[in-house]
């Protein structure tokens, strides 16, 4: 049979994501790039106790509605609801206004590692290689480097970085065919494509599903076989 990792709807695609899995979440810092009706199937599923991966932890679906965006949720769907355990993750809160990662946080309801951008994407990267750990100079002399290995190469400390594994990673990319080849659209090019192939099963949410041939192969940035799930965005926005 013909490869054909495309998948009908959202809920079918997070149908076997459990309670407690660790789930990668694609995106940069705005909406645009993230996986939001990925996002929105994990929190109609129930599932509760997850340890996420992501650069933010969410700005809010109100924030993006305003500035017109037509599928508005981000990390926060998860956090607002309570499902997150802990998150890995780089910019937690923000500097304009307490949201809602902070909230739970100063509550005592969630847990945070903090992980500076670039060690971050780093260490996500290291899981999809199959590197066991590796040394960065990010984060001597801060709270960073709290029960990790530290050693000095010419003259200057490094810290010892393992990398992160998840069992889900949910992305999103511009195009995708049946075989999971995939394309972005700009700055969707950060942690999408770092986290595809990082996690036992990516699934990625694309905005269109081409056929076979008709993406450019100069232009694939994810090659199918770091991809298990395709699934496409419908072409109008639901009213929720």
């Amino acid at each position: 049979m013909p490869v054909n990792k495309i998948v009908t709807s959202f809920d079918e695609a997070v149908s076997d994501v459990q309670d407690g899995a660790t789930i990668m979440v694609g995106g940069f810092g705005t909406v645009v790039s993230m996986p939001s009706c990925l996002l929105e199937a994990i929190y109609r599923r129930g599932v509760k106790n997850l340890v996420t991966v992501s650069n933010s932890s969410g700005f809010g679906a109100d924030v993006w509605r305003m500035q017109g965006a037509p599928f508005p949720e981000d990390m926060d769907i998860l956090v607002r609801n309570e499902r997150i355990k802990k998150a890995i993750v780089s910019a937690p809160v923000s500097a304009l206004y307490v949201n809602n990662f902070e909230k739970l946080l100063r509550a005592g309801k969630v847990q945070v590692e903090m992980v500076p951008q670039g060690t971050l994407a780093e260490r996500i990267r290291a899981a999809k290689a199959g590197i066991g750990a590796f040394y960065v100079p990010v984060g001597v002399g801060t709270v960073i480097e709290e029960g990790k290995e530290k050693r000095v190469f010419d003259g200057k400390e490094y810290l010892l970085e393992r990398p992160i594994k998840a069992d889900f990673a949910l992305i999103h990319a511009r195009m995708g065919d049946r075989w999971g080849n995939l394309v972005y659209r700009g700055t969707s090019r950060t942690f999408n494509p770092t986290m595809a192939g990082a996690a036992r099963v990516t699934i990625a949410e694309v905005d269109e599903i081409v056929e076979l041939g008709e993406l450019d192969p100069e232009t694939i940035v994810t090659p199918g076989i770091y991809v298990d799930r395709v699934v496409a965005r419908p072409k109008q926005a639901s009213a929720s």
